[in-house]
């Protein structure tokens, strides 16, 4: 009887040894339900081989109030098409179309660090690079070159149709850091470079930005979100006189998750979908006359 009683209670301090190990195991933190908030990616790199289609649409500034359903009928609208995909782990490459510009971009992002749950990683960090090729016909340039004289007015001249292929690249580059505080809140701060192999003639080619996102979970699959991109206005890093009126892009939405889905609505005054688009040209404030409303869907399948 007594060697029955020691044998249980042995086998009990096993098992509860056991448990206690497990629920003390450290594991990775899922800081984001997506890889995207709004327009901007976030640090979450999904697992090896899972497969993401993204589906970016803004529509008109509201600013006509109910005559176009508060800009669903306008005509400014854009739209952008994805594709994410993890070929090995912490590696996520792309490709997009988007309807500003025509532009085809290509773009990667590497998760460096992943937060733990036992907080001895207590942030995550990812670095995320795009390169964009705008689409349109020669045209639609102005280079910021040398112009050639108009002969029947000297006083005006033509911009000069010299435009290579790499003329339509430009490149945006981003170090991201978040963390997750407990299963309510989640912030990312970042730092990014824009640059533009070609602008116009009143414009930069480099631009230095910072970067703030946040979510505040409400309910188990719903959570509140804030985007904020702020161009700086360096004189030093500046080709004009005065820098050019870059304005903050800001985005407020509602996101609702799955598993494997993720669907954002939001305000924003960030005409474009493109990074270096919203970072570069944005000159809207975020008010009546510049907010227009968007959503973000994205889906995964995991091979």
């Amino acid at each position: 009887m007594k060697k029955s009683i020691l044998f249980l209670l042995l086998t009990g301090f096993v098992f509860s040894y056991i448990n206690a190990q497990e629920a003390t195991e450290s594991y990775p933190v899922t800081t984001f339900e997506s890889n995207y908030i709004v327009d901007d990616q976030t640090t979450t790199v999904f697992d090896k081989k899972t497969l993401g289609f993204a589906i970016q649409h803004k529509f008109g500034t509201i600013d006509n109030g109910i005559s176009d359903l508060l800009g669903i009928y306008g005509a400014a609208g854009n739209i952008r098409l994805g594709l994410d995909y993890v070929p090995m782990k912490n590696l996520q490459i792309g490709a997009g179309i988007t309807k500003s510009n025509m532009a085809t971009d290509l773009n990667a992002k590497y998760s460096l660090i992943k937060q733990t749950s036992d907080n001895k990683v207590p942030v995550s960090v990812a670095v995320y690079g795009v390169l964009s090729i705008d689409g349109r016909d020669v045209d639609a340039f102005e280079t910021g070159k040398v112009r050639y004289p108009d002969e029947t007015n000297p006083q005006h001249t033509y911009p000069a149709h010299d435009i290579t292929f790499t003329d339509r690249w430009s490149y945006f580059s981003q170090v991201m850091v978040s963390r997750k505080f407990g299963e309510w809140l989640a912030i990312q701060g970042a730092a990014s470079f824009t640059h533009y192999n070609m602008v116009k003639e009143t414009g930069d080619h480099d631009l230095i930005g910072l970067h703030g996102l946040a979510k505040i979970k409400i309910s188990p699959q719903s959570s509140l979100t804030f985007n904020y991109n702020a161009p700086l206005k360096i004189q030093s890093l500046s080709e004009q006189t005065e820098v050019p009126d870059y304005k903050p892009t800001i985005a407020l939405g509602w996101q609702i998750s799955t598993y494997t889905h993720a669907f954002q609505i939001y305000v924003s005054n960030a005409p474009g979908m493109l990074p270096m688009d919203n970072m570069m040209n944005n000159r809207t404030k975020f008010d009546k006359e510049g907010i227009a409303v968007g959503f973000t869907i994205t889906r995964l399948w995991a091979f």
